[in-house]
């Protein structure tokens, strides 16, 4: 990357400051950019959802992977909780979504309970392990909530086999059928039995993404320890469970007990990424990864739960920790993803620009489907989840359960973090595929106006500028005429 001549800053920046300049390019489509990442961690999208308690979990961590990304599972979760979320993780098809699925005899506000918990719109009602019908919302409306399921299902769906979509034209095929049907939802099934569900648009995802999947073909999950207490018996456990990335996570992590907690990761022998963090400077990242970090978390303060620089005053604008911490990263042959501060695709593009090998989101996917916890309704009908900062009392009081009620009570004192935040659904993007359907085509587009047909090539060849606030505003759509 190189800053466009006359706009070499002199201070600090963060993503709205700087704009991308196009360049000759050879790249004739979007799909022609390969946006495979190349820190060890095996995706195929430069996509790691943040180790929120809010934000990441079993549904996010499947349909995440599925496309490509990484989540990474809380520290505050136990290991035994964590260890069942792995298994059910790395159980799913890589194709075929997991179905939300109720029995005949089960009520309609159970099915209206579950039916949010995932994309789809529907559910299907399962009988003996074989799909006997399916049950969307509409058809919950003006009956009683406890009205069996089996009196509201359309009854004997259509279904497509499992083998059909693993080979050629498979996808295509499944497509077809459903438009030609009207369908926007079909149960698959193997020998009449229930695998999961297919819908229009993920025939149509699975085949631009590439799931990211261990040696054995099955779906990765990232999992996060503390460095308090005995951080080699907990490391030693997620990887047991078969984590796939193993990231050592402190708000503030250029100090001694980070750097112990690293030797203790590293006297396991780990065979998986080890990520550390978080910093914003080069002296911080050198620290890390000769202390034993694979990739470094970069970045305090900028994430939209995160209170701590206007509690503290800490940080630094994260286009330049970004930019300072890969370049010293990449000079001892490691690497960096830039946490926090993504707001729009035009920042992701901006990070990898900067140098970092993949970007953590965190609260833009808390208002999705799949983060964990339930919908709630406002005033309006509008739909969202709660969001909670990591280092906020909420999260303390999780991540300290065990300590004595005194000791508990006297961290809630301090906290740096929102305790508890509406994230609305948008009702256009509603879950997290349609987040990352944004994301990359944002950065697939970045891409060919750089002339770039990789993440390597984009943060070579990008041309970055300094803007005003009255640049960045330009930039910005009207919402509706002048």
């Amino acid at each position: 990357m190189r800053f466009l001549p006359g706009h070499q800053p002199a201070s600090d920046l963060t993503y709205g400051d700087v704009f991308l300049v196009p360049s000759r390019s050879e790249v004739a489509s979007r799909f022609d950019v390969d946006l495979t990442t190349t820190d060890g961690t095996g995706t195929t999208i430069p996509v790691v959802v943040a180790n929120m308690t809010a934000v990441s979990g079993r549904r996010m961590a499947e349909t995440v992977a599925r496309r490509g990304g990484i989540a990474i599972l809380p520290q505050d979760i136990p290991s035994g909780v964590v260890a069942d979320v792995v298994a059910s993780v790395k159980s799913r098809h890589t194709v075929v979504e997991t179905a939300v699925v109720v029995a005949p005899t089960d009520t309609v506000h159970t099915a209206l309970t579950l039916i949010g918990k995932r994309s789809h719109g529907a559910a299907v009602v399962v009988d003996d392990g074989r799909p006997v019908g399916v049950v969307a919302e509409a058809d919950c409306q003006g009956v009683d909530r406890f009205t069996q399921v089996s009196e509201v299902m359309t009854p004997d769906p259509t279904v497509v086999e499992a083998d059909v979509l693993s080979g050629d034209g498979g996808l295509e095929a499944a497509f077809d059928r459903l438009h030609q049907s009207r369908r926007r939802f079909t149960p698959v099934v193997d020998a009449g039995r229930l695998v999961g569900v297919l819908t229009r648009t993920g025939a149509l995802r699975s085949s631009v993404y590439a799931p990211a999947v261990d040696d054995q073909g099955r779906l990765r999950v990232g999992a996060a320890v503390g460095i308090n207490g005995d951080v080699r018996a907990k490391a030693a456990a997620l990887l047991d469970a078969g984590v796939d990335v193993l990231v050592v996570d402190t708000a503030h992590g250029h100090q001694r007990r980070m750097l112990d907690a690293l030797a203790a990761v590293r006297s396991l022998s780990p065979d998986v990424p080890v990520v550390a963090g978080n910093v914003v400077t080069a002296e911080g990242t050198r620290d890390l990864v000769e202390a034993g970090a694979d990739v470094v978390k970069v970045g305090v303060g900028p994430g939209a739960m995160c209170t701590t620089r206007m509690m503290t005053a800490v940080g630094r604008p994260q286009f330049s920790a970004v930019l300072d911490c890969a370049a010293e990263a990449r000079r001892l042959g490691a690497h960096v993803w830039a946490d926090g501060g993504v707001r729009h695709p035009r920042d992701v593009a901006l990070a990898i620009a900067a140098g970092a090998s993949q970007v953590m989101v965190g609260s833009w996917f808390a208002g999705t489907h799949e983060s964990p916890g339930d919908l709630h309704g406002d005033g309006d009908g509008r739909l969202y989840k709660e969001s909670f900062g990591m280092a906020s009392a909420r999260a303390v009081a999780a991540r300290t359960r065990g300590g004595s009620p005194f000791e508990r009570a006297r961290k809630a004192l301090y906290e740096e973090g929102i305790s508890s935040s509406r994230m609305y659904l948008d009702p256009q993007r509603p879950g997290v595929e349609d987040l990352l359907d944004q994301i990359t085509s944002g950065l697939r587009s970045a891409c060919t106006y750089a002339g770039a047909r990789t993440l390597a090539e984009l943060a070579e060849r990008a041309v970055v500028g300094v803007q005003s606030a009255a640049g960045y505003e330009e930039g910005r759509p009207l919402p509706a005429g002048w």
